[in-house]
């Protein structure tokens, strides 16, 4: 009984682990204890360890600690890229040698040994499309398609220089400071990739995040039910209800079958809720790189429309709060101001309240064609390279 207590303990702080890490900024966790581990877990941790190596070894070993966080945080590495082909491969292993001796079985048949093996092949080669593929890098010689390609809305976008490149900064371009180039319709430097997210290779990156999320939850719903068809194979609900004389019931039953599966297969149900965890984390990337794909945005232009509008409400709220008291003045140099009840006062709306900040995306021309930008981006298309072979 210990052993499926610490399973079930370890499959809890796992999943706080991974929604602490990957989810403990957004602000529906804001100042709870998941903020505070993701904080840990991100900075505090790194930090702690930074100080302690600085006590121990000095000068000289802080110096080799920055060099290693140089290289893997700053420079293009490949380190995500082989622990993503860790997991993939070892999850992969794990469920070939827990779970393949039961297929075929009561619920599968022996075909998902192979659809299997094509699914995690498939989601390997768009992590492999994804990772070597040009994100849309701009240079001097396709400068010009990408400044006519994306206009300049001169909100978060106006016309400059990049300083390090030294050319014309396109429309929805950004330096990417760990690859040194300027790409195309920037959304984010995967590190997982070891490459740019860009104009080019965003459709890849969605399949990638969408395959993925399937094939975790198909190999957490047929590792589910290889299960229940080990209970009906082996008659366990039969065995409790006939020979021990427990009450046909889930109330009845589902602590016992919870305690057989945990004894008997604790391996599969371990793989199973991590196949679980991750599709579930999965799920909230795709929804969140979704609704950036429909609205035609980026995530780095979404941390630009936040800063835009932060600054935009602060100004709107100090010109309403100028007026307002201007004409509060106004009103007391007036001699038949009329009093204002204090009920109404009450009720009345503040003019602060009625400031408000219109996030104008001159870059959404609607979810169709928002997503066709997607899966056929502008610097792919005829019209595009029919104008850089005249150029050229």
């Amino acid at each position: 009984m210990e052993v499926e207590w610490l399973l079930v303990i370890h499959g809890l702080v796992t999943l706080l682990v991974l929604i602490s890490f990957l989810c403990g900024q957004w602000p529906i966790f804001e100042g709870t204890f998941i903020q505070k581990i993701h904080f840990f877990l991100t900075f505090g941790a790194c930090d702690y360890f930074r100080r302690f190596v600085g006590a121990v070894f000095g000068q000289k070993g802080s110096n080799a600690l920055f060099c290693v966080e140089y290289y893997c945080c700053d420079r293009p590495n490949p380190t995500l890229q082989v622990i993503y082909l860790g997991i993939i491969g070892a999850s992969y292993y794990l469920i070939v040698q827990s779970a393949f001796k039961y297929i075929p079985g009561h619920y599968l048949g022996e075909v998902h040994r192979y659809i299997s093996l094509l699914a995690v092949g498939g989601g390997i080669l768009l992590f492999l499309l994804t990772s070597f593929s040009d994100p849309g890098t701009v240079n001097a010689g396709n400068v010009s398609h990408y400044l006519s390609a994306y206009p300049y809305d001169n909100i978060i976008f106006s016309e400059k220089e990049c300083p390090t490149c030294k050319i014309p900064k396109p429309a929805r371009s950004k330096h990417c400071s760990i690859c040194d180039r300027c790409v195309a319709r920037f959304d984010h430097h995967c590190g997982w990739m070891n490459n740019c997210i860009g104009e080019k290779n965003s459709r890849y990156f969605m399949a990638f995040l969408l395959w993925h999320f399937l094939l975790c939850l198909y190999g957490a719903v047929a590792i589910a039910l290889v299960l229940a068809g080990r209970l009906k194979e082996l008659r366990v609900i039969d065995i409790l209800t006939v020979y021990y004389g427990f009450e046909k019931s889930f109330s009845s039953l589902a602590p016992h079958v919870a305690v057989w599966l945990l004894d008997s297969y604790n391996t599969q149900i371990l793989i199973m809720v991590f196949l679980a965890i991750i599709s579930m984390l999965l799920a909230g990337f795709l929804a969140y790189h979704t609704k950036l794909c429909v609205t035609n945005t980026t995530t780095n232009e979404t941390f630009k429309w936040q800063e835009y509008l932060s600054w935009k409400r602060k100004v709107n709220e100090a010109k309403a709060s100028a007026a307002a008291l201007k004409a509060s003045l106004g009103e007391l140099n007036h001699e038949k101001k009329q009093p204002v009840s204090k009920w109404k006062a009450f009720f009345q709306r503040s003019r602060l309240e009625e400031v408000e900040v219109v996030k104008n995306n001159i870059y959404d021309k609607g979810v169709l064609q928002n997503v066709f930008e997607i899966v056929v981006p502008l610097s792919t298309r005829r019209s595009f390279l029919q104008r850089k072979s005249k150029s050229g």
